[in-house]
């Protein structure tokens, strides 16, 4: 059994190739719900949205988000209403966001609303929200506070950071077997993905960073950043707002009390000693995804170091 730890895009990208060598039913994906947001009464919600479409294999590659071909017309009618439309939301995306939310006034949890949403679209890898519990990113900048998609999407994430703030992080609780499947694995893979606010999101909910420490898996990181910038997102600018250095090091150091072997890029591997200081044992490859063989190569490194164990 292996679960995984997952943002957006860089998860995504990783676990397709994962899958490819493990079977789905073996799989649990806990993903960030701390870009959750609700725009025209619809709760949507982009980490889960992404690895789902993504594993249905329904993504808009191009773009990394959304589904492929999908039409924005209802947008481009709200926009003439009068309404905001700086997150673009395609047509088929929106049906999405409509089921979950009537799922969720029916009285579902999120990740009960997310298992109908990976059961329709025929997936067999369980994918849990982190937490059912409202929870939500919020960058500190010079203008206040504002909601993550806000600094990132509507905003440009053009503003300086001064520090992040997870809203609900001290009531929140982990959604139904979050924690059972890194206890019950036996690997836990942090993927590719934002330290500060994919994956130190789900490091906030209660209990998720003790199973990490609790757990008999062997617990692999795959680096997000190469040659001290982010392969995607604005990993960099975080870092930086909360008073990190921008390398693989500091990505590393974020996860020292738990993890045991870090995927380290090859461009970097002056980094390689310092890590070891650390007590994380390091692995060196390719960690860039642009091909489904490169995908499936970073895996089986990643399932390598487990099975070293």
């Amino acid at each position: 059994m292996i679960t995984a730890l997952a943002g957006g895009v860089g998860a995504a990208r990783f676990l397709e190739g994962l899958v490819r060598l493990v079977d789905e039913e073996d799989i649990t994906v806990i993903v960030n719900t701390g870009d959750d947001i609700e725009l025209y009464g619809l709760h949507i919600s982009p980490d889960l949205d992404i690895i789902t479409y993504t594993l249905a294999g329904i993504i808009d590659k191009e773009k990394g988000w959304g589904v492929r071909g999908d039409t924005f017309h209802c947008l481009e009618m709200l926009g003439r209403y009068g309404y905001e439309v700086w997150f673009n939301l395609g047509d088929r995306d929106l049906a999405t966001h409509i089921h979950r939310t009537c799922l969720l006034r029916r009285g579902l949890k999120l990740s009960e609303a997310t298992s109908e949403i990976c059961r329709a679209l025929g997936l067999r890898v369980r994918i849990l929200p982190m937490t059912d519990d409202r929870f939500e990113t919020r960058i500190i900048t010079r203008e206040g506070k504002i909601h993550f998609q806000e600094y990132l999407v509507k905003r440009g994430a053009r503003d300086e950071v001064l520090g992040v703030d997870f809203v609900g992080a001290g009531e929140a609780e982990p959604a139904p077997g979050v924690i059972d499947s890194i206890l019950s694995a036996e690997g836990v893979i942090i993927c590719p993905s934002n330290p500060i606010v994919s994956i130190g999101t789900i490091l906030s909910v209660e209990g998720v960073r003790e199973a990490l420490r609790r757990t008999e898996a062997v617990k692999v990181a795959i680096t997000p950043i190469v040659r001290g910038a982010p392969i995607k997102g604005p990993a960099d600018r975080l870092m930086r707002g909360v008073g990190l250095e921008v390398s693989a090091y500091s990505v590393a150091s974020l996860y020292k009390d738990f993890l045991d072997v870090f995927i380290l890029d090859n461009v970097d591997s002056e980094e390689k000693t310092r890590i070891e200081n650390l007590k994380i044992r390091v692995r060196l490859t390719n960690t860039i995804m642009k091909s489904i063989e490169e995908k499936i190569q970073l895996a089986r490194v990643v399932l390598e170091e487990i099975r070293k164990a």
